[in-house]
This record gives C-alpha cells, sequence and structure tokens, in this order.
C-alpha cells in the first residue's frame, strides 16, 4: 500500500496525500496523442493502487486533463482523494486550427491560452475547472507558471508577480478563509519566483517542478525555507522530463529537451550507483524528494499502463541509505541534502 503523509498548516484538519500522486499533464496528450480508454486506464489503475493525491490544470492538454479525470473522480467519495488544480490562465475556444500548443499537445480542445492572474481572472479559472472536473470542491490551487521560462525576461515576470499579489492572491485568501480551498500556493518550474512569493505571502504549499531531483538540487534553501515555516512541497517532475527513468542514452531528455552531454554523463553515474544496489534509477530518482521534510508527495506523470506500472514499482523500492552515501561522497548529490 502507497504510505501517506499529513499535511496541516492552519489547524482544520489538514489534507492527506499519498507519498506518490498522479500528475495529468500525459494524459492532456503531451507530446502524443493518448486514446481517451488508455488514460481512463492510466487514472483507475493509479486509483486501485492506491493513489489518492491527483494533480492538473487547465494548461493540460487544454482542458483535456481535466475532463479527462471527471468520468473517474466524479464517481469517489470526495474525502477519499486529494485534488489539485492551477489558476493563471484563461481558456478561449477557437475555429479549429487557430488554437495553441501546436507540436506539444496532440488532439485537444481548439484553445487560446492567455494569462491572467487578476482576482477576477482566477475566480473564473475555478469556476470552469469545476465544471470541467465535474466536481463542488477543488482541495489545493497554484498559481502556475510564475517565472521567466513562461513569461521571458525578468521584467515580464515581475509584472505578473505584481499582477497575481495585487490581485489573484487577494482571490486566493478569500477563497480559502471561506472554506471553499483548504490550501493554496504556486505551482512553478524555477525556485526563485517561490522564495519571493514566500517572503511577501501566506502560502500554504508550493508545486515545484523538475528543481529538485537526484540530477539537481540548487532550490534546497528554497524547500529549507518551506520547512521551517511549515510550508509543504509537493515535487513534479522527478524524472527531470525522463532522463531518470528511462536513463541515458539516445533520445533521453532533460528540462523538455534533448539532455545534453555533461547531464547525460551525470545521468550514468547516478544509474551505475544504483545499479550496484540492485536498484533503477528512476527507483532512486522518485524516493529522493521525498526524502526532505517538506516534500508532502511527488507526482510524476504515467503516458500508459506500462509507465504506471514503473512508478509504481518504484514507489515500492526499498533504497538502503547507503546509496545516498556514496551519491554524497561521489559528489553526485549536495551533500546538504537530506537522506
Amino acid at each position: 500500500m502507497i504510505a501517506r503523509r499529513h499535511w496541516s498548516r492552519h489547524g482544520g484538519g489538514g489534507l492527506s496525500f499519498t507519498e506518490i500522486g498522479l500528475g495529468t499533464a500525459p494524459l492532456g496528450n503531451l507530446y502524443r496523442a493518448v486514446p481517451d480508454a488508455e488514460a481512463r486506464a492510466v487514472i483507475e489503475c493509479a486509483w486501485e493502487a492506491g493513489i489518492r493525491h491527483f494533480d492538473t490544470a487547465p494548461l493540460y492538454g487544454l482542458g483535456l486533463a481535466e475532463t479527462r479525470l471527471n468520468p473517474v473522480l466524479r464517481g469517489k467519495a470526495r474525502d477519499a482523494f486529494t485534488l489539485s488544480t492551477k489558476v493563471g490562465r484563461l481558456l478561449q475556444a477557437v475555429p479549429r486550427g487557430q488554437g495553441d500548443g501546436a507540436g506539444k499537445w496532440f488532439e485537444v480542445p481548439s484553445r487560446r491560452e492567455r494569462y491572467d492572474y487578476g482576482h477576477d481572472g482566477v475566480l473564473r479559472s475555478v469556476e470552469f475547472s469545476l465544471e470541467r472536473l465535474g466536481l463542488d470542491r477543488i482541495d489545493i490551487l497554484y498559481a502556475h507558471d510564475l517565472d521567466i521560462s513562461n513569461h521571458g525576461s525578468q521584467a515580464a515576470l515581475d509584472a505578473r508577480l505584481e499582477e497575481f499579489m495585487a490581485g489573484g492572491y487577494r482571490a486566493l485568501l478569500r477563497l480559502r478563509d471561506e472554506g471553499v480551498i483548504a490550501a493554496f500556493g504556486a505551482g512553478i518550474n524555477e525556485w526563485q519566483p517561490g522564495q519571493w512569493l514566500l517572503e511577501r505571502g501566506d502560502f500554504d504549499i508550493f508545486l515545484l517542478a523538475g528543481r529538485y531531483t537526484l540530477l539537481e538540487q540548487e532550490s534546497l534553501p528554497f524547500l529549507n525555507a518551506c520547512a521551517a515555516r511549515g510550508l509543504g512541497v509537493v515535487i513534479g517532475g522527478p524524472y527531470n522530463s525522463g532522463i531518470l527513468a528511462r536513463g541515458p542514452g539516445p533520445g533521453a531528455m532533460w528540462n523538455y529537451g534533448p539532455a545534453p552531454d555533461a547531464v547525460q554523463e551525470r545521468a550514468r553515474r547516478l544509474q551505475a550507483a544504483a545499479a550496484a544496489h540492485g536498484l533503477r534509477l528512476i527507483d532512486a530518482a522518485l524516493r529522493f524528494p521525498l526524502l526532505h521534510p517538506a516534500v508532502v508527495s511527488v507526482i510524476p506523470g504515467g503516458q500508459g499502463l506500462g509507465e504506471m506500472e514503473s512508478n509504481l514499482r518504484a514507489a515500492a523500492a526499498d533504497v538502503p541509505p547507503a546509496l545516498w552515501a556514496e551519491l554524497k561522497q561521489a559528489g553526485l548529490i549536495d551533500p546538504a541534502a537530506p537522506v
């Protein structure tokens, strides 16, 4: 059975997380089209295995991922699972062929995305998500993609951060105070904006994608700051876009692009160290982020049943402390990383 972790900050009962959750970006037809039946089979496989933490977003498949969760989760007892989605984008229906996401999202609804971190935009986004999900409650809302990689420059990001703090942040505070949601934070690909937000607002949980993994630990000071303040952290992208799941070699992906030689070599060394203990690289990659006291769950994606089953096998793997000691001694993970 998948282990659970409990998070509570405001004394209202908190939230229960399974250590492994299901991230639904791949089920939004990321990089390839996934048939509806296959997507549903992945979600049902996760549920049958005991996963009770589901993360989604309007961006994922331009609404498709939220829609695909609907028929499975709508029939479950609402208190049996923890659900998060995101705000910061609104989707506009446009004629076929005029939508966003070409080359990234395949066979998805024809929609254009528009950033809106304002007060009313956030509330509208929540309403649309509830309709797509077919539910009456969302547990966690994350302000999505407040980072340079999405907005193009520090100046553009600064403007969006100010827009959010002046508008969307106030909406999320109200939703939490009224008990509509249990928690809120930001879903980000860079830890620095998370640190900026942490110093300026009353946040609960951050979702950090790809920046605290077996390959990358530069975000350790941010995670330590979250732990010191009682904030939770969900780790997305624990495989750095795939290289830590499939291993190094031709076609290996890192940070949404081809893995450079230096990353490939580091992954080879990590893989060899894991193999010496009878483990796959993915086994160590999934377990490592969970060793930090701020981390409440890790959410790898699963685009097919094979990937889902590999994730579940990794979640059950017994990783000996000796591996972490060896990786630190070899300079492959930060010596200050909690293990």
